[in-house]
């Protein structure tokens, strides 16, 4: 009898193509064999001990333990505002712009939730971060895929990817209400400039439309490039929201902290949704979390330079052994082209081979959308010494076929 009741939200979700490579992985781990995973963007190293140190202190205290505010304690919406201030020069209003989120995937999710109705349609990259499309599909908007091409700097093609987005007005109805941009790119670390942003407000002013930026991987960024925020851009805040994460920046993963901004409307939305659904996060973590924006940086750049050092050992030790890999200038991930004699497999079919021959995980492209088939995301999540293994594993498999 129950078996015919449908739930059509979750029907709306296909299977997910990372699955197969996690049901690979844990059956190998599990009959003891070592596997070199690159296949999640899960920072391997530790939280930075002032952060930690800070957590434990506010935890011993009584009154830290009962229900915090939906929207975030007021001291860390204004370490939020005052990371905007001291980083990119904006001012944010930390009661009115600025909401804490559970992590940026929830925060981003919930605004979906609160601002689109049924029959909208929204305009995402493509191949992108799974979740930026997936979070309009399960509320009934329509998504429209824009393509991301780059030049070999890896930097956004400009004027392809404006060409499309204008086509894309002309051609569909009703207009798109929303453009999800997310730079440095996931999964393809491609990065913008500030011009980019500025001709995106201007375009949304024209043609009447919100933007929503994700600037997750903000301060992971090589030598002298440095990420943009479209705040950055006069009158960004008509317009525009902004998502960040602490999870990559300091280590946080796990903790599952971050914050939207921007346009009052939207994060106004935002907030009075999470006031209904939950009684925000745990406030010792919040504490945490203030300390981590306000207190010592040096952190990051350590972070940093390890994600560096891995990214150029990785490249120059793949590219050895047929890869073709240009270096991002941001993000903890390389985007790999698969080698021409492999390309006949399809990303998932290839990265299920190199699991279970060479013992090495990765995300295979096609799990980022179709745009993404071809192309396999490398986690810079191992050391040096396990890069130098997985390459002579792959070597050892790519050689024997």
């Amino acid at each position: 009898m129950f078996d015919e009741i449908e739930f059509e939200k979750i029907k709306r979700l296909p299977q997910y193509i990372f699955a197969n490579i996690n049901e690979i992985k844990l059956q190998m781990r599990q009959n003891g064999e070592d596997v070199i995973d690159f296949s999640m963007g899960n920072p391997d190293g530790p939280t930075p001990t002032h952060i930690i140190d800070k957590l434990c202190q506010a935890a011993q205290k009584s009154k830290n333990h009962g229900y915090s505010v939906s929207k975030g304690i007021y001291k860390l919406r204004l370490a939020a505002s005052n990371w905007y201030k001291q980083k990119y020069g904006v001012n944010l209003d930390p009661n009115t712009e600025i909401c804490v989120t559970m992590g940026s995937k929830e925060g981003y999710v919930h605004l979906i939730q609160a601002i689109t109705n049924q029959g909208d349609n929204a305009v995402v990259c493509s191949p992108a971060y799974p979740i930026h499309y997936y979070a309009f599909i399960l509320n009934g908007v329509n998504v429209v895929n824009i393509p991301i091409k780059w030049n070999n700097n890896m930097y956004l093609d400009y004027q392809a990817y404006f060409d499309n987005l204008e086509y894309i007005f002309k051609n569909t109805f009703p207009k798109p209400k929303f453009v999800v941009v997310n730079f440095p790119h996931n999964p393809t670390t491609v990065v913008v400039n500030k011009d980019f942003y500025d001709r995106l407000v201007k375009l949304a002013k024209k043609e009447r439309f919100y933007i929503i930026s994700d600037i997750a991987y903000a301060e992971l960024c090589f030598d002298n490039f440095k990420t943009s925020s479209i705040f950055e851009i006069e009158g960004a805040k008509d317009v525009a929201v902004e998502t960040y994460t602490l999870s990559k920046t300091y280590n946080m993963a796990g903790w599952r902290v971050g914050f939207v901004v921007g346009n009052k409307k939207m994060v106004g939305a935002l907030q009075k949704i999470k006031s209904w659904i939950d009684y925000g996060m745990h406030t010792p973590t919040q504490i945490a979390a203030t300390i981590a924006l306000e207190g010592p940086q040096d952190c990051i750049n350590d972070i940093r330079n390890k994600y560096k050092n891995r990214m150029k050992v990785l490249i120059n030790s793949f590219n050895k052994i047929g890869f073709d890999i240009k270096e991002p200038k941001a993000s903890m991930f390389v985007w790999a082209e698969i080698p021409n004699r492999y390309k006949h497999l399809g990303s998932l079919e290839f990265c299920k081979q190199i699991l279970k021959e060479a013992k090495v995980a990765f995300s295979p492209g096609i799990g980022f959308g179709d745009s993404g088939e071809g192309y396999i995301r490398i986690a810079l999540i191992e050391n040096e010494k396990r890069i130098h293994q997985a390459s002579k594993n792959i070597k050892q498999y790519l050689n024997i076929k």
